[in-house]
């Protein structure tokens, strides 16, 4: 089974829960925590999940809003693919891949 694995970002809400409603309000709180980042960066990481986040910059925002990591990041299934089940329940047989099959143009009254 494959399981692909995304998240839900909510640090915009746990702003707002605490009153917090500029992205610029927490740009000062940051930086006494020793992460400093741009306005365009704090704007950028309440408005859209992260790709990448430093553990520095997640602690000091679990700081800031009284949280824990699991407050700001719910972890989500997105796809999962099952492996495919007879009647009976049981996973039934693999398909075999299929092999490409070299293929041969000829030309209209060209011999074969």
């Amino acid at each position: 089974m494959i399981r692909k694995m995304g998240y839900q970002w909510h640090l915009r809400r746990l702003m707002a829960e605490r009153e917090m409603f500029q992205t610029s309000d927490i740009v000062p709180l940051l930086a006494e925590r020793g992460v400093v980042l741009s306005r365009e960066q704090v704007y950028r990481l309440v408005t859209q999940p992260p790709q990448r986040l430093s553990v520095d910059t997640l602690v000091a925002l679990c700081d800031i809003l009284g949280c824990t990591p699991n407050d700001l990041i719910e972890p989500q299934v997105v796809n999962a693919q099952m492996p495919k089940k007879t009647a009976d329940g049981a996973a039934g047989p693999q398909p075999e891949l299929v092999q490409p099959r070299r293929t041969v143009v000829r030309r209209p009254g060209a011999p074969s």
